[in-house]
């Protein structure tokens, strides 16, 4: 059940769904997705979030958002912790079990990977990914190099909870599964 402060808006056309908390004067902008069906949205105080956004609770991995921050158009929050006074630039991902710290900035399109920690203040710049914990670096062209802090974050593991290689069908199988209405 959500809970919204009454001192919060959120937009007509903005869908919130299952296990959500929205704090004191935040703002959910149009078309933006808050689904805790799965897990908790926690949202503090003075957080914007704004248009096509997508925020995504999980069982074991709700998505916290500290106070003051700016989550921008068409991001992906998914399982992720966010602390105070964070800017989340345009077409962000955070992936789940990753945290961002105080102060940070991820700019436009850039990626905190699974189970990895952006210490405080840190700028993760346009196009880039910061994998690790604590977070390295990556620019895009240096796949090889975040492939080798990236194979051991264990996506598979955190986000479907199988093990590399397991086969989409297997995957997808599992997904459909947890994805049924109710």
């Amino acid at each position: 059940m959500a809970h919204i402060d009454t001192t919060a808006i959120v937009a007509s056309s903005a869908v919130v769904t299952g296990d959500v908390t929205i704090g004191p004067e935040s703002r959910v902008l149009h078309g933006a997705v808050l689904n805790g069906d799965l897990g908790p949205v926690r949202i503090g105080s003075h957080v914007v979030v704004m248009e096509h956004a997508l925020l995504r609770g999980r069982p074991d991995q709700p998505v916290e958002i500290g106070d003051h921050v700016l989550v921008g158009p068409r991001t992906h929050l998914n399982g992720t912790r966010i602390e105070d006074e964070v800017f989340v630039a345009t077409g962000v991902s955070m992936f789940p079990g990753s945290s961002a710290g105080r102060g940070s900035e991820l700019r436009i399109n850039s990626v905190l990977h699974v189970n990895s920690r952006l210490e405080p203040d840190t700028v993760v710049p346009i196009g880039w990914i910061a994998a690790g914990d604590p977070a390295e670096l990556f620019s895009p062209d240096r796949h090889d190099e975040l492939w080798a802090v990236q194979e051991a974050l264990d996506f598979p593991g955190t986000v479907y909870g199988v093990p590399r290689g397991t086969s989409m069908r297997e995957i997808m199988r599992r997904q459909t599964e947890l994805h049924r209405p109710t």
